[in-house]
């Protein structure tokens, strides 16, 4: 009897851009919309989240103003 072989999946390719610009069109006009990577975002949050001195309670907020910063001009 033959044995089977699991193949590893290939690991993912990493994100290069922290932010992406994407357009789209809602009435026939294309309007230009940032979004942030996830990664990026948690990373950000992360850091205000140490600038707190790593108190729990407001990860929402530290995430939320993440995003923020991320996607402002």
């Amino acid at each position: 009897m033959a044995e089977k072989v699991k193949k590893e999946k290939a690991a993912a390719k990493p994100r290069t851009s922290r932010v992406s610009t994407k357009k789209t069109a809602t009435n026939g006009s294309s309007v230009s919309v940032k979004s942030a990577s996830r990664t990026a975002i948690a990373e950000l949050a992360y850091n205000y989240w140490m600038q707190r001195g790593a108190q729990n309670g407001q990860d929402w907020q530290d995430w939320l103003r993440a995003e923020r910063e991320l996607t402002s001009a």
